[in-house]
């Protein structure tokens, strides 16, 4: 499907911002984290009217360029003409994270096969391995109300998330929150892989858990091991990565 340039029509900031997404997005369906259509990935664009970047309900994520993404307000008003429709579930979660999260620059959530494993067990994420230890010092639960069409979900999910960066949807998938893009995405591989451990650990024999120890000493070891650069140490090879593989994100 050919969709017009919108390079040199928005800013050089939101054009950057698109180009980030897409490749959010291929990245997502690389690593087998897509469900077809059906899950979200949304960047606000700076301003204090949290409108936000969400993906053209109808593509699959491997096909989605910076020039198709969807730009919308709180309202879901689309506020750039665009022939695709936005997914109204996507709509409900996203702007209520963005609205009151001043941090959350980017929200990402999958319906993967492990993640809505471990978010079907009574338990959730068990301190199983080292991944884990990153995801335990903040994550929170928001229990599964049906599918996420309604207003009146917004406030629970708000007060259930508070100031955490990892979500466990109940019986439903996991979501992310980062500052960046590149940090939400990291958010999510670690938190995609410590489900994905968690339900092989459990396949074997007797669990070992991890104590809480280690889980606190683990609360801000990121920066370090990242030698200060955080999510922006892997995003570059994942956007070579993108350019090998699958190029055209940023068209």
């Amino acid at each position: 499907m050919k969709i017009p340039s919108l390079k040199e029509v928005v800013s050089a900031e939101e054009w950057q911002l698109r180009v980030n997404l897409a490749a959010a997005y291929r990245l997502v369906a690389a690593y087998g984290w897509s469900d077809l259509v059906f899950t979200h990935i949304s960047a606000r664009l700076p301003g204090p009217e949290h409108a936000f970047l969400i993906n053209p309900y109808g593509l699959m994520f491997d096909e989605i360029t910076a020039s198709s993404l969807v730009l919308i307000d709180q309202q879901c008003n689309k506020l750039r003409e665009s022939p695709f429709p936005v997914n109204p579930a996507g709509f409900t979660i996203h702007s209520c994270i963005h609205e009151v999260r001043e941090d959350a620059g980017c929200v990402l959530h999958t319906h993967s096969r492990a993640g809505v494993a471990v978010s079907a067990q009574k338990a959730g994420v068990l301190p199983l391995s080292q991944q884990s230890t990153l995801i335990l010092n903040s994550l929170a639960y928001h229990d599964y109300e049906g599918i996420a069409l309604h207003a009146e979900e917004k406030p629970r999910l708000q007060a259930n998330l508070g100031s955490a960066h990892f979500l466990m949807l109940r019986n439903h998938g996991l979501l992310t929150v980062g500052r960046t893009i590149p940090e939400a995405f990291l958010n999510m591989y670690f938190f995609e892989n410590t489900c994905r451990i968690q339900i092989d650990a459990q396949a074997g024999g007797e669990l070992n858990l991890i104590g809480p120890g280690p889980i606190a000493a683990n609360r801000n070891v990121t920066q370090t091991a990242t030698a200060g650069q955080g999510a922006n140490l892997a995003w570059p090879a994942l956007l070579r990565k993108l350019d090998r593989e699958n190029p055209g994100y940023d068209a």
